[in-house]
């Protein structure tokens, strides 16, 4: 009997394989899937195509087949680093309707009161973030790296005990090196420095600054670059947050990189601008806290002893905010809930900055009832975008914000990065997230939540700039475009949820 014949059989052998293959990849899909369109559509391309769909599901599927697990690990390093933070106490009770005048000759730190009219919107925070509302906050803006570059170095320069930094991208440009130089000059006079960079992110330069890093002796890590034993980076499940800790007295945070193109000296005319905050208080401690924690699950080491102790002191006169990380875990949605939350409790006004803005239908349907409510909601988006296949899908997807009576603006000029939202003058909301499905579902973010009049209107007043030298965008701008741009900006829309 001769042996097996493959060149006979193998069309029956692909044909049986890509059939299991196709099985087993629907199955996942429908099974684990918690969007229902989502589910369908991988499903359909599995079965049209059970090899390439399959295949393409488990690279754009990822974070899916991955979540449990990542959960999981996730979930360890934040029990073995609780002891970084205070512990979360219980939501405060209500202010009261009418405030009294204390007998103490000095003010008292609050216990994160808010006006009354936001109270649900706390609530709402305080059961969905990880961190509670904390006062005797100074949250300060900066704008771009002309103001916030200077003042990290200038903290990284005077650090005596610990730097925690985190960045997705950190290139290796002018700017890159003087971060690099800083840290590494803070590493020799025996400051603890801990670098964490996205795979990536450290990937955008060439050479990473990473080497540079590592040869100057300074400890540095890349986040999710051999996730579960395979040794290669996923586009989802990347960490966008932006986070610098000094001494764990000083923090910054925003939506800002480390690189030469947001500082208007070394980029020159095409510089892009940004927004990046100052902060001190006890809300230091809880950027302290989600930084250990990513460096614990990338590293597993713990970041403790003295030079890692939390020593930010509240302000008297300081503002209510907090922290709220979001990723494809536990915190799931943090950052989306939050602003749906403010969407439904706004009163007067809504204003938005995005340099990404391709909400999902939730997203869409809180603008529009809030639109629809006689709320004003303004959204800026770069008129010139720095990713074409973006703003293409922005594009495709405006007319149902604008339908309902949102006013979308093309901000001419330099490229915006900023992630900025402002609720009535009161409340603002900042930090990495963008309004896409990227930032609300797939990436690891990190953002402020602020009540204080002061912040808003500071960062109402930045949007508020760039609509001043901005053309609005109507049902009219929209229609005028071609049919062909209107059927390329609708196909690429369809893959916004990976773009």
């Amino acid at each position: 009997m001769s042996g097996f014949d493959w060149q006979h059989y193998w069309p029956h052998v692909v044909f049986a394989t890509s059939i299991l293959v196709g099985v087993a990849a629907a199955l996942h899909a429908a099974m684990t899937k918690d969007d229902v369109r989502a589910a369908i559509a991988w499903v359909g391309v599995i079965v049209f195509s059970p090899i390439f769909g399959a295949a393409l599901y488990l690279i754009a599927g990822i974070n899916r087949i991955r979540r449990s697990q990542v959960s999981q690990r996730r979930h360890a390093a934040e029990l073995r680093h609780a002891h970084t933070a205070p512990p979360r106490p219980p939501p405060p009770p209500e202010p009261p309707p009418v405030a009294t005048t204390p007998a103490a000759t000095e003010p008292p730190i609050r216990l994160a009161t808010v006006a009354a009219e936001l109270a649900s919107l706390r609530r709402l925070g305080d059961h969905v973030a990880a961190f509670p509302l904390t006062d005797g906050n100074a949250v300060r803006l900066l704008d771009s790296g002309d103001a916030a570059y200077p003042a990290m170095l200038a903290a990284i320069g005077a650090a005596e005990r610990s730097i925690a930094l985190q960045s997705y991208i950190f290139d290796d440009d002018a700017v890159g090196r003087e971060f690099a130089d800083a840290l590494v000059a803070a590493h020799r006079r025996g400051v603890a420095v801990r670098v964490l960079i996205d795979a990536v992110g450290a990937r955008y330069s060439r050479p990473p600054i990473t080497r540079r890093l590592s040869a100057g002796g300074v400890t540095t890590a890349t986040f999710m670059g051999n996730l579960i034993g395979f040794r290669l980076p996923y586009a989802n499940l990347r960490s966008h947050r932006k986070v610098l800790v000094i001494d764990g007295t000083v923090g910054f945070t925003g939506g800002m990189n480390i690189r030469a193109e947001f500082m208007a000296g070394e980029a020159g005319p095409a510089h892009s601008r940004d927004t990046h905050f100052h902060v001190e208080g006890p809300v230091v401690a809880q950027l302290a806290t989600a930084f250990s924690q990513d460096w614990y699950f990338t590293t597993e080491e713990r970041l403790s002893g003295p030079e890692w102790a939390v020593a930010a002191a509240p302000h008297a006169d300081g503002v209510s905010a907090r922290v709220v990380p979001s990723g494809p875990d536990r915190n799931l949605s943090s950052n989306h809930t939050i602003i749906m939350g403010a969407l439904a409790v706004a009163r007067e006004r809504v204003r938005i900055a995005s340099p990404y803005f391709i909400p999902d239908l939730q997203l869409v349907g809180a603008l529009t009832v809030a639109a629809r409510r006689g709320i004003a909601v303004d959204v800026v988006i770069p008129a010139a975008n720095n990713l074409p296949m973006v703003d293409h899908a922005m594009t495709a997807q405006l007319d149902q914000v604008v339908r309902a009576g949102c006013r979308v603006w093309r901000a001419e000029g330099m490229f915006d990065h900023s992630k900025l939202m402002a609720l009535d003058g009161q409340w603002a909301y900042v930090g990495s997230s963008n309004l896409d499905s990227r930032s609300l579902r797939l990436n690891f973010e990190l953002d402020l939540e602020v009540y204080d009049p002061v912040l808003a209107e500071a960062v109402e007043a930045r949007i508020d700039a760039q609509i001043a030298h901005s053309r609005p965008e109507t049902m009219e701008t929209l229609k005028a475009r071609s049919f062909a741009v209107r059927v390329r900006n609708r196909a690429v829309w369809l893959a916004s949820p990976y773009l």
